[in-house]
């Protein structure tokens, strides 16, 4: 694996040769991420913190948590320049990058995540169709890598593909026109791409039962299994609601979610500094358990 990284490296240092690319964050020449840019995304994600306060769709009426969430980082300044500029084009140098952000974060949510399963929230078919990947399978696949680079004895975190697009939001273009904006003009195929624009309730509505577990010979048996799930981006809160509630509804633990970076920065009174983790410590109770479906509760 290190050899195929160093084998990429130098294959990246070839193609800057022959056809020259600039830094993503200040156009830098010759490098996807310039070693300054590089240094700030990681002193923008090197405190990962808890940010579901900030996610309307995470928190009750009455302020109590639905699904702990914890950021790498705020979503701004280079760390949002090199999160879309991967979405778009994957590149490797911004993936060893984010992926060191994301396994931060990781740690600070659960400690050793050898003991969770890891869900990554999938991406929709239109968007896989025009990358060519899923920019989370594909951070947690270099995630895995490096951890296992890292500790030779010990395998990586398991990584499980157990949420699928349940094509909700392709049959449903009576919804997409509801929810365009009256005024705007805008075709209802605008809804049709990513959440990007939308507000709460159009997030709501548009990923309201959109995801489902796999089914077939190759289910994962998720009763009982300890969950993390694990996104890119923390706006509302609406995807992440849905991906718990499906998975819940397969019995699966739930234990919370870890994302790259949230739109909204955290408020110092919202979650204890000392209290960034998604898992309760030992001999504590889950005071944040929902009593009823989370989904329902974060989005009405």
């Amino acid at each position: 694996m290190r050899l195929a990284d160093r084998t990429a490296a130098a294959a990246a240092e070839l193609l800057a040769l022959a056809a020259p690319v600039g830094c993503v964050c200040c156009e830098a020449e010759d490098l996807v991420l310039c070693v300054t840019c590089a240094l700030q995304v990681r002193l923008l994600t090197r405190n990962p913190f808890r940010a579901e306060a900030q996610a309307p769709a995470l928190v009750d009426m009455d302020g109590s948590v639905l699904l702990p969430v914890v950021a790498a980082g705020v979503y701004r300044g280079e760390l949002a320049q090199a999160v879309l500029s991967f979405k778009r084009h994957g590149q490797a140098q911004l993936g060893h990058v984010l992926a060191q952000a994301l396994g931060g974060a990781l740690s600070a949510a659960a400690g050793e995540p050898a003991g969770f399963w890891l869900v990554p929230v999938p991406t929709s078919s239109s968007a896989f169709r025009k990358r060519g990947f899923s920019p989370v399978h594909l951070l947690l696949r270099r995630l895995s890598r490096n951890l296992a680079c890292g500790a030779p004895q010990r395998a990586g975190p398991r990584i499980v593909d157990a949420l699928k697009k349940s094509g909700t939001l392709q049959r449903e273009g009576s919804l997409a026109r509801a929810l365009a904006p009256a005024r705007s003009g805008s075709p209802a195929r605008s809804l049709a791409g990513g959440q990007k624009g939308l507000g709460r309730g159009a997030r709501s509505q548009r990923v309201r039962a959109s995801m489902r577990v796999r089914g077939g010979l190759r289910a994962p048996g998720l009763g009982g299994q300890p969950c993390i799930i694990v996104d890119d981006v923390l706006t509302t809160g609406a995807t992440l609601a849905e991906a718990a509630r499906a998975l819940r509804q397969a019995g699966a633990v739930v234990r919370g979610a870890v994302v790259l970076a949230a739109t909204r920065p955290p408020v110092a009174s919202d979650i204890p500094a000392s209290d960034r983790s998604v898992v309760p410590k030992a001999g504590v109770k889950e005071k944040n358990k929902p009593k009823k479906d989370e989904y329902q509760m974060g989005m009405n």
